[in-house]
């Protein structure tokens, strides 16, 4: 499920010998220690916080089962494939039974679903997650039947089974239905034995890749620089604008766990373009903190109109021939704010927002400022809406 390159040692090195290459690794992880122990830029984040390592990853297993011993909230009767399932559950057990006789409202089937880490070993034990495929109400109380978990490839590489974990519950009576969270997705603790182990082994590669969470030069080559100064060598470069490739030192080949432990605590001060990020839903405004505005004038007033309809009722007199009418009635309000204009310029993040809360804009007000400001070119950053 992993495939990694492997580079070949360069010509010409010279091999170490037993108590050379002791020594060696002695000294470099001293060294790289004492780096890790400077105090790095206010910035500074690990390494480890802003990449992955190729190699080091979880596979995404997935199953059918049934959950049985469910009160009455199981599938209804009309789920044809949970009747079938149980009748093939029975038939392997034993047991011949009829369709036509079977009640579902005691069982449910789901879906199960798994990660596999490539360093889990047969014996070992994973968190999977229960989900009801049909329309049961409640998994409350249930229990997951053995149940084989497929990779991509569709081998089995764990089992389950179980007595499910849920966050909440739900009751209904004849008038009333009281619920919490969700009752319909469940998980069960360390509920899957691994049968299979991936076939990859990550002590026996010959070179790493690194993956930057954010795709931006100037990080990925301080990266580069810093991996290089660290094993005091020309070891690692940048393949594209997220992807680093490296090649493991010879001390370090068949022992990556070492070298690993330094260089994912490197400190590094990522660098990222300038970037709004605005939530229409809830009207939340995130602004980085390279987000610079030129100098502009900005003027911002909101227009609201209210509208309300009601009714009028027409009584005609006692004993009179008349009839009861009633008559609709509208009233429509009409409030504009009028602001002067405001001189805004953002040299700072907090220059700028100073400047456009000399508006009196609410969040919403400021999401139609903030794309106005990118329309005029006022704006110098990415605005991303979500």
């Amino acid at each position: 499920m992993n495939r990694n390159a492997s580079f070949p040692t360069p010509p010409g090195r010279i091999p170490f010998a037993p108590r050379a290459r002791t020594l060696c690794v002695l000294a470099l992880a001293a060294l790289l220690a004492f780096g890790l122990c400077r105090p790095g830029p206010a910035a500074a984040v690990r390494l480890k916080d802003i990449a992955s390592f190729g190699g080091v990853r979880a596979n995404d297993l997935v199953g059918y089962g049934l959950v049985v011993g469910l009160s009455g909230t199981g599938d209804k009767q009309g789920a044809d494939f949970t009747i079938q399932s149980m009748v093939n559950m029975l038939e392997k057990v034993g047991v011949g039974v009829d369709s036509s006789n079977l009640k579902p409202k005691n069982v449910a089937a789901v879906m199960v679903t798994a990660k596999m880490r490539v360093s889990e070993r047969p014996g070992s034990r994973i968190d999977v997650t229960v989900s009801s495929l049909g329309d049961a109400t409640s998994l409350l109380g249930g229990v997951l039947l053995l149940t084989p978990l497929k990779g991509v490839d569709g081998k089995v590489y764990a089992l389950a089974q179980g007595p499910l974990t849920l966050g909440g519950f739900s009751v209904q009576g004849q008038a009333a239905t009281a619920q919490k969270n969700i009752t319909t997705v469940g998980r069960i603790p360390n509920g899957a034995v691994v049968e299979r182990a991936v076939p990859f082994e990550y002590n026996q590669q010959d070179g790493l890749t690194l993956h930057m969470n954010d795709a931006d030069f100037s990080t990925t080559d301080q990266v580069v620089r810093k991996i290089n100064d660290a094993l005091f060598g020309d070891y690692a470069h940048a393949r594209d604008i997220s992807t680093i490739e490296m090649k493991v030192p010879e001390q370090f080949k068949g022992n990556l766990v070492p070298l690993m432990a330094s260089l994912e605590n490197l400190d590094v001060s990522p660098e990222s373009r300038a970037r709004v990020v605005v939530d229409e839903k809830t009207g939340t405004v995130v602004l980085g903190r390279n987000v610079r505005l030129s100098r502009v004038a900005v003027a911002h007033g909101s227009l609201q109109i209210v509208v309300t309809d009601g009714a009028n009722v027409s009584q005609p007199g006692a004993f009179s021939p008349g009839q009861t009418v009633a008559t609709p009635t509208t009233n429509v309000g009409v409030k504009e704010q009028n602001h002067r204009l405001v001189m805004v310029e953002g040299a700072t993040l907090q220059e700028m927002i100073d400047g456009l809360n000399a508006l009196g804009a609410t969040p919403r007000d400021l999401i139609s400022i903030l794309r106005t400001l990118k329309s005029a070119g006022a704006l110098h950053a990415d605005l991303e809406v979500i």
